[in-house]
């Protein structure tokens, strides 16, 4: 029915929210493969997101800057949907830039294409609402986390629920991602 290159992302929509055939076909009319190289951005800080990108293969990070400095405040990974959220609903300039980490495999479909999937596929608008609670949550349980927990609980609960970070994302960016100093981030490591 599908591209077979399509297969992972058709396969994991498919598990949140079950499309039907037209929408589908839609669906892979509207999308555009992209292949991109570590360090490469998919947005930076001052421009109008116009994508959202299902994450293939690879790593990318989400981050500001403040005061000079870089602060990773989200990664993504395989099977995720990435995405300037502000910039992109509101249709204004975001503030945050997203950096691959990795080389990448991509899928982007514009905000323009979006939206005529949602007026025209039902289910292709509830896919939307499963992936706008999902970030969501994840934005909740960020702010708990940083807002009510000790660095060290960080650290473990990154260590219990997200070991796959500390072994793609290089030790700087998950410092900031913490809050933390680098070497702070060593000293905890060191006792754990």
């Amino acid at each position: 029915m599908y591209d077979l290159l399509m297969k992972t992302l058709f396969t994991h929509i498919q598990q949140h929210c079950k499309l039907n055939n037209p929408t589908l076909k839609s669906l892979e009319v509207a999308l555009q493969k992209l292949e991109l190289r570590k360090g490469d951005f998919l947005i930076t800080e001052g421009k109008v997101c116009n994508h959202v990108y299902f994450l293939e293969q690879g790593c990318v990070r989400g981050f500001y800057n403040l005061d000079g400095k870089e602060i990773s405040y989200w990664f993504a990974f395989e099977n995720n949907f990435v995405t300037s959220f502000f910039s992109f609903i509101t249709r204004k300039p975001g503030v945050e830039n997203i950096q691959l980490i990795e080389d990448c495999t991509l899928w982007a479909i514009t905000y323009d294409d979006l939206q005529k999937l949602y007026t025209k596929h039902p289910d292709m608008e509830r896919l939307g609402r499963i992936m706008h609670e999902r970030y969501y949550v994840m934005l909740e349980e960020r702010f708990v986390s940083n807002h009510f927990k000790e660095a060290r609980e960080r650290y473990e609960n990154l260590l219990t629920h997200a070991p796959h970070i500390l072994q793609r994302v290089p030790l700087g960016y998950i410092a900031s991602y913490l809050g933390i100093t680098q070497e702070t981030l060593s000293r905890i490591r060191g006792r754990s």
